[in-house]
């Protein structure tokens, strides 16, 4: 299934069971696309988490319900997941701007969170410079953190800050930004601020060693200041390179930033000339 035909058809299948007890796994195994690269691709097309639209659409099925018909609060909130009046109501006035009983009573205002369709534009002439390249296994030193898929967008840049902040750049730069998704099916993924590893050198206590697997990457250049160039090359991988790639397909949950050292260039990171690399592994497609 080619990728933006996987993404319809994951909404479509949102839609048919928005009532059940489904999680972003559900969805992810029914268009059998690995949750660590399909949850980062919906939230790359679509704007927010797989979690995020799943809750919205509810909320939204919620609020109409109550605004049309005599049904009660408690039952509205059971049909659609929550486990009491009390989470539903909190979750529900955020998300509306009013209480469920405001809409029950009649003539509150409700937002409209209206299913998505996928539309893939034909824009031509743009430029994504990237090389397949067969790399050896190398071993990385860093800080590890666990986050989930829903919120590390948030957290993965708080990650960063409390890193220099604590001092720890003078054992690790952060030549590296990885995600290891080893066996990717789970809500959660393990992330290293890393450089290469060098057993001659000590580190402290609270410092990790990985060893990346041997892979042919997809190695995506992204020049200009950061987080815009990555940002921009890293939606274009997943709007533009993978709707059209039919030679290749992911091979394994790893994703690899790697940022050129800051200092080569006059205004850093912020350099127009800043280079920065998205690595991402596949293989073949006729080796699958």
């Amino acid at each position: 299934m080619e990728w933006t035909d996987a993404i319809q058809s994951a909404i479509e299948f949102i839609e048919r069971h928005i009532a059940k007890d489904i999680s972003a796994a559900d969805v992810a195994d029914h268009v059998h696309i690995s949750p660590f690269y399909f949850q980062k691709g919906f939230r790359m097309l679509c704007g927010f988490s797989v979690a995020e639209y799943i809750r919205n659409r509810r909320l939204s099925l919620a609020g109409s319900e109550l605004a049309a018909a005599d049904v009660k609060i408690i039952d509205v909130a059971v049909k659609y997941g929550y486990d009491s009046p009390d989470s539903f109501a909190k979750a529900f006035s955020r998300f509306h701007g009013v209480s469920p009983s405001a809409v029950q009573r009649g003539g509150a205002v409700i937002k409209t969170f209206a299913p998505l369709k996928l539309e893939i534009s034909l824009k031509g002439g743009y430029l994504m410079n990237y090389k397949i390249v067969k790399k050896e296994s190398f071993t990385v030193l860093g800080v590890q953190q666990i986050f989930d898929y829903e919120t590390c967008k948030q957290e993965i840049p708080k990650f960063w800050e409390e890193h220099y902040a604590k001092g720890n750049g003078r054992y690790v730069c952060g030549m590296f930004g990885i995600n290891i998704d080893g066996t990717m099916g789970q809500d959660r993924f393990e992330y290293l601020i890393a450089d290469p590893y060098n057993p001659a050198v000590e580190f402290p206590e609270g410092f990790v060693t990985r060893t990346i697997p041997a892979f042919t990457w997809a190695v995506f250049s992204c020049d200009g200041p950061l987080p815009a160039a990555l940002q921009d090359v890293n939606t274009k991988i997943f709007s533009e390179w993978l709707p059209a790639l039919k030679e290749y397909e992911f091979a394994a949950g790893y994703c690899v930033e790697m940022y050129d050292a800051a200092d080569k260039y006059p205004e850093g990171t912020q350099d127009k000339n800043y280079h920065s690399e998205i690595w991402i592994p596949v293989k073949k497609i006729a080796e699958a």
